[in-house]
Formats: C-alpha cells, structure tokens, sequence
C-alpha cells in the first residue's frame, strides 16, 4: 500500500506528503460512502448506463394496460375474415375482376404479343 504511495508521488512531482494523505483519505471516504449507501464510483467520469438501469422496468405495467388483442387469439373471429376474404373473392370473379389465371396476366399477355 506505501509503494503505491510512492509511485504516485513520484509522478506527480512536487505533491507534499500533506496533500498525497488528504487526498487519500478523501477517496476513502468516498469509497467508503458509495459502499455504505450503494451508489457507484466513477472515478474516470466517463458516461455510464447507470442511471438508466437503476430504473423499474415498465414494460410488464404498460403492457397489463392493454387488453389481450381477440383477433389473434379467437379462432371464430380469424374463421369469419376469412369467410368474409373468400366472399368477397367470389363476388370479384363473379364480375369478371379476379385474379387471373396462371399464365394469363399482363405480363404474359406483353410476352405472347
């Protein structure tokens, strides 16, 4: 632990063997303080996710919000749109303007002309 002091010291330069030990206790006491009330140190003072992630997730409450969607989940409702599709498909034949049949589209059309 003093070597560490040491190298410190002679990095700095003209620090005061004072000012190292203020220093010291200083970050002890902040180490200390996060330890005891669970906040996180960041001692670079880069940007961190922390205070996005400390937050209750809300997904689960926004989703009991909604009511279940009955269209995916009847099987009478998906049986009646496609009853209804199928009609409809009828009526369009019927008048002529269904899909047409394999091979007689307008692409087929412009290759035979």
């Amino acid at each position: 632990m003093l070597s560490s002091f040491v190298v410190v010291g002679m990095e700095i330069g003209k620090m005061s063997l004072r000012s190292m030990l203020a220093d010291a206790a200083i970050r002890g006491v902040n180490e200390a303080r996060a330890k005891i009330f669970g906040h996180v140190l960041n001692t670079t003072g880069q940007r961190s996710a922390h205070k996005i992630l400390r937050k209750k997730f809300i997904g689960e409450k926004v989703a009991s919000w909604y009511p279940n969607d009955i269209q995916k989940e009847d099987p009478m409702v998906v049986a009646r749109k496609e009853q209804e599709r199928l009609s409809k498909l009828e009526m369009l034949k019927r008048r002529g303007k269904g899909p047409p049949k394999k091979g007689q589209g307008k692409r087929a059309a412009k290759r035979s002309k």
